[in-house]
């Protein structure tokens, strides 16, 4: 599009696969490998607790089925421990090294004849390999797994990279002959599975999506990155129905799941940029060149994949214009790569691209100061300031305080003599003026110093307050109009509840709604300020976000708007206080990773499809400016969208091509479009549909659903539609697939769908929509805010949270794996109370909380290696912290914590640190009830046990 321009650097083509870089998901050691002798007293001890207690092996791992005495290796010979994924040496599909998807222990695995050399996904799995049925290995290196087992007949690296050599991907890639693609002769296999025989084993959640099977020759390299990783994007269904017909007839949703970026620092997740602003477009469409277009007329133009225009080569396609000569278009990265990035050419802006604004409200009332809050905050910035993204030098902080006035603070340039830092308050709250406003907003580097001296000494000026007014509407309205010329993000800090001037909220909480049909108006906003000011910013590419601690009500449900619509996030911190050691690290250290988070500036990001495809509902938080363009004022990178897809017309190709682009500002100043292409196989068979859909990303789809019924038409209905949606998804398989036939009345449904029903019977008992008379509307609200804008792996976590059995782990867990350095993990275990036996200690982790369950039999020197206490009752529980000893046991336990908060590792960006709460078993009964919650597959509150819901499900499938 853009014309050869003289100057540009040459080309850094990346190296063949930059999803296997060195750095691409590595982890840092936590600790050096440890030679075996010195595990031996690890193990010994372990073996210890085990005596004390009870005859060893029958701890809660064993009840796996099919796991030997003191944590070994599986037995095949006994039950299929992963829901019947067996060991398959033989069977690679297009997925790369992960075993075959969804196959039953009692089917042998089938080859896929005519499944393309290249596998779909480059051989990463999203989180780590599959899991097979052999021992706990540690995961592939280069698989960002946090320990699950890859299955024994898994190729490594290694071996995915000798079969690129074969297929003779290296040097310059020479590509395949251009030829009509066949439909594959076979995708996906389906594999019915009864659901009340064969039940559902947690391990399964760690499992990649069924592979995508394209024909031979589908793209234009036969590069291993030329299909969109699933860390990225994510279809629900990865077999795609010719015809709006079938897809209605399957009841399954036809969905993307996309998260454009998978971690906080590009540094962290390079993908392959194309240096040379030669960007080829459809003429007709707009679609980027990629990977599945066709050349013709000896390589002089292009058919597009979308839409099948005919396009021109852009001349300079070839030609490297800052060295001067040829390159090799086999070489390019937007024909090898699924995920580019191109560096925007001049007619990719409206203006100059804008710099990096940071406005602060702090909330300076009583509240906000006697919890420490100010203080906290303003201390978390200034040990931040060397963190907030500034490589072009032009970044711009400003300051707001809010009461019952705005508070306004003038910075000075360090250049100026005797510069000191002026206020100036504000009494008027609906007109408020600008003072002064070019020294208002500072360029950090012009004023480093000053700056620093005012958060120093921001906590004394405010210290005696004793003002209880909050006018944070007016402030918003005041910071919009201060930054709204440049853009950028209004960072809210509050611990209160606006009461006065715009936006004023009045305390709408009240006891005797919740867990009634009336409850949903606690959930929608109280006023209309919030919504069509959150519109206002986004037109201005004003983001706001919300940092909310109060220990009263703060109408969560009304301040959420803002986030909402500008592209930004709720954080919730109920009942803060810095006088607890544990909230202030918390919120220090989550704060100090948001400030150094990059954030793309003045985005947009929209979705074009092969003809007939159209996208037809967006969720997330953005403002949809038009029927497909979504705005983001500044593009956060620990968020994840969905967009569903209506099939308009009959899909005549063979494979159909999804294309995300995201145009925005980086954090220094430079224009660029991240592009993610996915090509998915069409198919005319609702066998291919079943057998391909994606329970995780379906299970995201109807999450965003569920939260949209419940604002709109409350808790009930949302909570009524995943039932009915599940229900009719199991007679829709009935009826199609199992011949209306149950046979011995179970409930048959695809082994690749197989924890579907138990993921909707976790979002119903989520706290964002369980029914309850005891959750507070704030807390209700900060939930629906996640599970609206949660990546995918940190979703299905938050929704069927993580069990670890932790005093009987095996061996190999808690320390470094001797090959990747990563930390192994135990396997996880169903959330069920029957996992949990009296003498053990777990681990329970949703990602937003962990809780230590320490059994109510625990023996004494288990408390002593844990806790440093050899006495139950002396045990501290709650919010806490675990003693650093020096015994091995304490240290596996303090790894695996630490790992199970690893979100790089699984492939997402996120600043959560969870709290973390020792629980006694004996202890504290509301505390054991808020952990109970988790166990999503037992009875509690007004929620049913899993096989009730079973129960439920089959009466109305069986009718």
């Amino acid at each position: 599009m853009a014309a050869p321009q003289e100057g540009y650097p040459a080309q850094g083509f990346p190296p063949a696969d930059p999803y296997a870089q060195p750095g691409y998901a590595a982890e840092t050691p936590t600790a050096p490998a440890t030679s075996h002798q010195e595990h031996e007293g690890g193990k010994k001890k372990k073996r210890g607790y085990a005596a004390q207690a009870y005859d060893f092996g029958a701890g809660a791992n064993s009840t796996l089925g099919g796991q030997t005495h003191g944590g070994a290796a599986f037995a095949p010979a006994q039950a299929p421990a992963y829901g019947g994924y067996p060991q398959q040496a033989d069977a690679q599909p297009a997925f790369g090294g992960a075993p075959q998807y969804g196959v039953p222990p009692d089917v042998p695995a089938v080859p896929v004849p005519g499944a393309p050399a290249q596998p779909g996904y480059g051989g990463a799995a999203p989180y780590g390999g599959g899991v097979g049925v052999g021992g706990y290995q540690a995961p592939e290196p280069g698989y960002p797994g946090p320990g699950v087992p890859a299955a024994p007949g898994a190729p490594g690296v290694a071996g995915i990279t000798q079969g690129m050599a074969q297929m003779g991907v290296s040097g310059g890639v020479q590509p395949a002959p251009q030829q009509a693609a066949a439909r594959p002769a076979v995708l996906n296999h389906l594999y019915p599975t009864d659901l009340l025989t064969q039940p559902f084993n947690a391990a399964e959640l760690e499992l990649p999506p069924p592979p995508i099977i394209l024909p031979p020759n589908t793209s234009v390299t036969p590069s291993p990155t030329a299909n969109c990783p699933p860390k990225y994007v994510r279809s629900t269904l990865n077999a795609i129905p010719t015809t709006h017909s079938l897809l209605k007839k399957s009841k399954l949703p036809f969905a993307l799941v996309i998260q454009p970026y998978t971690s906080l620092h590009d540094v962290d997740d390079p993908v392959p940029v194309v240096q040379d602003q030669v960007i080829s477009r459809c003429r007709r469409c707009r679609s980027y060149i990629n990977p599945y277009v066709t050349f013709l007329d000896q390589g002089h133009r292009w058919r597009c994949n979308m839409c099948n225009l005919t396009n021109d080569v852009p001349q300079a396609f070839d030609w490297d214009a800052a060295a001067q000569q040829g390159v090799d278009r086999w070489q390019r990265p937007e024909l090898n790569h699924a995920v580019v990035e191109f560096i925007a050419p001049q007619e990719y802006m409206v203006r100059p691209p804008q710099p990096l604004v940071y406005l602060f409200l702090f909330d300076v009332s009583f509240t906000s100061v006697s919890c420490g809050l100010l203080a906290t905050s303003a201390r978390t910035i200034l040990d931040s300031l060397n963190r907030i993204p500034n490589a072009d030098r032009r970044t711009r902080v400003g300051f707001m305080a809010v009461d019952s006035s705005l508070h306004y603070f003038a910075v000075p340039k360090d250049s100026e003599e005797n510069g000191e830092t002026q206020m100036l308050v504000v009494s008027d709250l609906d007109e408020p003026f600008l003072p002064v406003p070019q020294e208002l907003l500072v360029p950090l580097s012009e004023s480093r110093l000053s700056v620093e001296k005012f958060l120093t000494t921001l906590p004394q000026m405010f210290q005696s307050n004793q003002n209880n007014g909050s006018c944070m509407g007016s402030a918003l309205r005041a910071g919009h109009k201060l930054i709204s010329p440049l853009g950028g993000k209004i960072v809210v800090i509050s611990a209160s509840l606006p009461n006065v001037g715009y936006g004023k909220l009045e305390m709408r909480e009240d006891k005797k709604l919740l867990g009634t049909s009336k409850e949903s108006s606690l959930l929608q906003t109280g006023s209309s300020f919030y919504k069509s000011f959150a519109v206002e910013c986004s037109k201005n590419q004003v983001s706001v976000d919300m940092f909310l601690f109060s220990s009263q009500y703060q109408d969560v449900a009304s301040l959420s708007n803002l986030p909402r619509y500008t592209g930004g996030q709720t954080y919730f911190y109920p009942g803060w206080n810095a006088g607890r050691s544990e909230d202030a690290i918390k919120f220090a250290t989550e704060f100090s990773d948001y400030l150094s988070s990059e954030i793309g500036l003045e985005a947009v990001l929209r979705v074009r499809a092969t003809t007939g495809l159209r996208m037809s509902t967006f969720y997330g938080n953005f403002f949809n400016r038009s029927s497909d363009l979504c705005a983001f004022p500044a593009f956060p990178r620990d968020q994840s969208y969905v967009v569903e897809v209506a099939i308009e017309e009959a899909l005549a190709k063979n494979v159909v091509c999804l294309q995300t682009a995201v145009l925005h500002t980086t954090s220094n100043g430079e224009r660029r479009i991240r592009v993610m292409t996915l090509a998915l196989p069409t198919t005319t068979n609702i066998a291919d549909v079943f057998a391909s859909a994606d329970q995780c990303a379906i299970t995201e789809f109807f999450s965003h659903k569920a939260v949209e019924r419940a604002l709109g038409s409350g808790l009930e209905p949302a909570r009524e539609a995943l039932q009915s949606k599940v229900i009719e998804l199991l007679q829709t398989f009935k009826k199609e697939l199992a011949g209306g036939n149950m046979g011995g009345g179970g409930i048959q449904f695809p082994s690749n769908l197989r924890g579907l029903p138990l993921l909707f019977l976790g979002l119903i008992k989520n706290v964002g929509l369980r029914k309850s008379a005891q959750i507070p509307s704030d807390l209700r609200s900060a939930a629906l805010c996640l599970l609206s804008t949660l990546p995918l792996p940190l979703l299905i976590q938050y929704i069927y949270p993580r069990l670890y059995s932790l005093h009987d782990m095996p061996d190999n867990a808690g320390i470094p794996d001797s090959e990747t350095g990563a930390i192994v993990l135990p396997p996880v275990l169903n959330l069920s109370s029957e996992r949990i036996v009296p003498y053990g200690l777990y681990l329970i982790d949703d990602g937003q909380t962990q809780f230590l369950w320490v059994g109510r039999d625990a023996v004494p020197q288990l408390l002593s290696d844990v806790f440093d206490v050899t006495d139950r009752s002396a045990l501290k529980v709650g919010k806490t912290a675990l003693p650093e000893l020096d015994n091995d046991f304490s240290e596996r336990i303090r790894a695996v914590i630490q790992k199970s908060r690893d979100y790089r590792s699984r492939g997402v960006g996120s600043i959560i640190v969870p709290h973390l709460y020792v629980i006694r078993e004996d202890g504290d009964p509301s505390l054991k009830l808020w952990a109970q919650t988790l166990l999503v597959e037992d009875r509690a509150d007004q929620g049913m046990s899993y096989q009730q819901w079973m129960g439920v499900l089959r009466e109305k499938v069986v009718q």
